[in-house]
């Protein structure tokens, strides 16, 4: 039997390796994994769903050969669907309804070896980063019961970085990987666009901006997880450059002199909290300190235009995602299905023009173009994950007002209101003066990271963001190997945890 001491200490790799020499079984994992969640999950809330009978059967059945063979593992309650099982998108209603088989991703996770232990807790259709959803209630930080774990794999973040699980899925389409991994001390990569499955019910997630990885305490986890589920997707409408050689060997291959550029300014919002900024100044020493030119420079992109266009896509998917959900459920679309913040955005991409929609997706692009000359210069860009330290629970959700003007515009069916009431623009402002760093990089496709080097003096993570060219993950996990070595960060642990 594996020890509570043991079980903590290791990442995923490590587990898997105890589990193909025989000195410890995938249901001996598992039981571990239960144990601590039946034991700490109460106060966090970060797994609102488990399948402990399932996993059980399933553990009995692994492959010891698999790089991930017997590791207990938690699937975000989002977008990934389990044959015979829901998935919530964090709604109360589709909480109910089983979905007819896998998706891609889980069969690829599946033959990766992982036992899937349960579902982690996520923000209605994944939209805040923040998880506070209405149907389950708020994650909270390990680090700090008063703080949010970020959003929106939240549930995920908080789980690993309560070594509930070594490793749990997680999705970002405008930071959701890396701003949890950020606000728990935790390594999160977004993989470059079409490097991770999307099939069989996707053909592009958010159009474009969201795709599925996974949060770790160890980069090593990330690289393997990755070589186990990127390659082909069947009728995908994007593929990512090949890669020359495993990821997980570019985790301890030296990443050479790179030239990196520093940028403190917020590439979407207007403020950047001391914290951020120490975070990335310290970090930019530890890289010169390794051999590395680092320089202040920041791509040419309007961040506003780039704001405003982000907006307008998404609220477009939301309405989509709305009439899914009401073909699903069998009925029209109504208001009291959904949350009120989710159905006004729903409504605002409702009233958009295709025309409009088309404006925001060229806006985008543009900026996407621009990004290839700037990483031409450099090979990498730092910045702060986020502009501030994790966020207090409910202080970015919207206000009593807001959300009464918002019922208001929902019972009448009209998304041009919003608008007209002044309510948009102070809740996107409210959300990209926290995320100002990170959906730029969705809109583009580019890999970023969000590596956990400094905590504050309240004892809180504060993660730096690393961004590279199309298919450049190689650049980011060799760098990555490298901090890590350099600066560790594995055995750091929540008090209490």
């Amino acid at each position: 039997m594996i020890s509570h001491s043991d079980y903590t200490r290791l990442d995923g790799l490590a587990m898997a390796e105890l589990v193909r020499r025989g000195e410890v079984s995938a249901s001996e994992l598992l039981e571990a994994a239960i144990a601590r969640i039946e034991q700490h999950n109460p106060a966090l809330n970060a797994v609102i769903r488990t399948r402990y009978e399932r996993a059980r059967a399933e553990a009995m059945q692994v492959d010891p050969h698999a790089p991930f063979a017997g590791v207990p593992f938690l699937v975000k309650d989002l977008i990934a669907t389990l044959a015979g099982e829901p998935t919530s998108h964090g709604n109360r209603h589709l909480a109910s309804i089983a979905m007819p088989r896998d998706s891609e991703l889980v069969r690829r996770w599946r033959a990766a070896g992982v036992v899937m232990v349960g579902r982690s807790n996520t923000p209605e259709f994944g939209l805040t980063p923040y998880t506070e959803p209405a149907a389950f209630g708020a994650t909270r930080n390990p680090w700090s019961a008063a703080h949010s774990p970020g959003g929106s794999s939240g549930g995920s973040a908080a789980a690993v970085a309560a070594r509930l699980v070594p490793i749990a899925s997680g999705g970002d389409g405008g930071g959701s990987i890396r701003i949890p991994a950020s606000c728990c001390g935790l390594f999160g990569l977004k993989p470059s666009r079409g490097m991770t499955p999307t099939g069989p019910e996707f053909g592009e997630l958010w159009r474009g901006f969201a795709i599925e990885h996974v949060i770790t305490r160890s980069v090593r986890d990330s690289a393997a997880m990755l070589d186990a589920t990127a390659g082909e997707d069947g009728g995908a409408p994007y593929a990512a450059p090949a890669r020359p050689r495993a990821f997980l060997d570019e985790v301890n291959a030296e990443p050479g002199r790179l030239r990196i550029a520093l940028s403190h300014r917020p590439l979407f919002g207007r403020n950047v909290h001391p914290d951020c900024i120490a975070a990335v100044d310290a970090t930019a020493r530890l890289l010169e300190s390794l051999g590395h030119i680092v320089e202040e420079a920041a791509p040419p992109v309007d961040g506003e235009a780039c704001a405003v266009a982000f907006v307008t896509i998404l609220a477009g998917e939301v309405w989509a995602e709305i009439e899914a959900v009401s073909r699903l459920l069998g009925r029209r679309p109504r208001a009291r299905d959904i949350e009120p913040a989710t159905y006004s955005l729903g409504l605002l991409g409702r009233s958009i023009s295709a025309a409009a929609a088309a404006g925001a997706a060229r806006t985008l692009q543009l900026a996407g173009r621009g990004m290839a000359p700037f990483f031409e210069r450099h090979d990498a860009l730092l910045t702060p994950t986020l502009a501030t330290p994790p966020a207090l629970i409910g202080a970015l959700q919207p206000s009593a007002a807001e959300t009464g003007a918002m019922r208001v515009v929902n019972a009448l069916g009209a998304g041009w209101l919003l608008n007209a009431m002044g309510v948009v623009t102070p809740l996107a402002a409210k959300t990209f003066d926290y995320m100002p760093y990170t959906p730029l990089f969705n809109a583009t496709g580019q890999p970023a990271m969000s590596v956990p080097l400094h905590w504050n003096d309240a004892g809180l993570p504060i993660g730096v963001q690393f961004v590279a060219r199309l298919g450049g993950e190689a650049t980011l996990l060799r760098l990555a190997g490298q901090l890590e070595r350099a600066k560790p960060w594995f055995d750091r642990v929540a008090p209490g945890f």
